[in-house]
């Protein structure tokens, strides 16, 4: 008998489409006794951003049994091997790509496949990291600051031997097993290649006679312009996001949850360089309270955020963005209703960020269709994930 599970594997192959696969439900559960509700269920899995993070209670159960086998398996290396790190970080990594190839390969366990890809990342990186450390003898750093300035001629080759290695491993890994967070670990990688080879690039020109080296005057305004490294990054990650969404559309494939992690990681790099560049807010001491001009600037920042969330049909864009302004921007956007109320400021903001998240949660299709409809071309809309109601 055909299950669910079934036209799941069927959407994932690229046979049928998440559209199709609904379509289907229904009609094999118009005949059920409780087929209403059990409709509007199925009608709801197209109006909700879906987080193919768990596959369901035996991803959970095989989840837990791999952090309790690499629990013991780490204990037993450190009493085998010492303090040999280096061997026991490779072992590791080694029985977690060969774990990988079973309950990944062959099972395509979801939560399991996030856990054992981000643990194989991360026992590499150590790897990477040790051997850096010990060939640099970082360590003397520690006692003499000073000797940090003779790292010049090799840091540049070392961070990028370090930043490209875990590039190149989560791309493989990505290759290999298709697990969509290694896209946010190649943009968190290739973003610290860029800020590196950004401070060195200062550091060289302060040092070589090209740039001045600033007074404590020019500081807030040296670090405003290296805001723009992170921005660029940001716009970067969000574009390459955003062509994954146009390629699907219906969020059937993977790379449509590699287009989730993407903005994951893009947003924090939007949100925090136009905030304090658009409000012009002190960056050295961390002094956020903008005035009449600053506050106008934060609240059009904010509907740039959610009207881009609504057109592209990605909250995971819209949450770090009103996480970050409802704790920075939106205090001080509020605070004189506060005092004239008498209500603390953090009620206020608490109540104005979850009337967007219950209102956008709770009718996210429907304001979609009410604000995006009408101000984009058709033309455009046709590209962008359908909106459905």
């Amino acid at each position: 008998m055909l299950k669910q599970a079934h036209l799941e594997e069927a959407v994932r192959r690229g046979v049928i489409n998440a559209r199709q696969q609904a379509d289907i439900l229904v009609i094999a559960r118009e005949g059920d006794d409780d087929s209403a509700a059990e409709l509007q269920d199925v009608q709801n899995i197209d109006n909700d951003e879906e987080l193919r993070l768990v596959g369901g209670g035996n991803d959970l159960f095989v989840t837990v049994g791999i952090l309790m086998l690499f629990s013991g398996v780490g204990f037993a290396l450190q009493t085998w091997l010492g303090d040999n790190q280096i061997i026991r970080a490779a072992l590791m990594a080694v029985l977690m790509w060969l774990v990988a190839e079973f309950v990944t390969r062959q099972f395509r366990m979801k939560l399991s496949s996030t856990v054992l890809g981000l643990g194989f990342l991360g026992y590499t990186a150590a790897i990477l990291g040790i051997y850096i450390w010990e060939t640099l003898d970082l360590a003397k750093i520690a006692d003499n600051p000073q000797l940090a300035f003779g790292l010049r001629p090799t840091i540049g080759s070392y961070g990028s031997a370090f930043f490209g290695g875990i590039a190149l491993i989560s791309i493989l890994y990505f290759w290999r097993f298709r697990v969509p967070i290694m896209s946010a670990a190649i943009a968190v990688s290739l973003t610290g290649f860029a800020f590196l080879w950004t401070i060195l690039y200062f550091y060289d020109g302060v040092t070589d006679g090209r740039v001045e080296l600033p007074t404590f005057e020019q500081i807030p305004l040296i670090l405003e312009r290296a805001l723009m490294m992170p921005l660029i990054c940001g716009i970067i990650v969000f574009c390459t996001a955003v062509y994954f969404d146009l390629r699907d559309r219906e969020r059937s494939t993977v790379w449509s949850d590699c287009a989730f992690w993407l903005h994951v990681i893009s947003a924090p790099l939007l949100v925090h360089p136009l905030f304090i560049l658009a409000t012009g807010q002190d960056v050295v001491l961390g002094k956020i309270e903008p005035g009449m001009t600053a506050s106008i600037m934060l609240g059009l920042l904010i509907s740039a955020f959610v009207y881009v969330a609504l057109a592209i049909d990605r909250r995971s864009l819209l949450i770090p963005t009103l996480a970050y302004f409802g704790s920075l921007g939106v205090y001080y956007m509020i605070e004189s209703t506060a005092n004239s109320t008498g209500l603390p400021p953090l009620a206020l903001i608490l109540l104005v960020i979850g009337l967007l998240v219950i209102m956008f949660g709770a009718g996210w299709q429907r304001i979609r269709a009410l604000i995006v409809r009408p101000t984009l071309p058709t033309s455009l809309i046709n590209k962008l994930p359908p909106i459905r109601v």
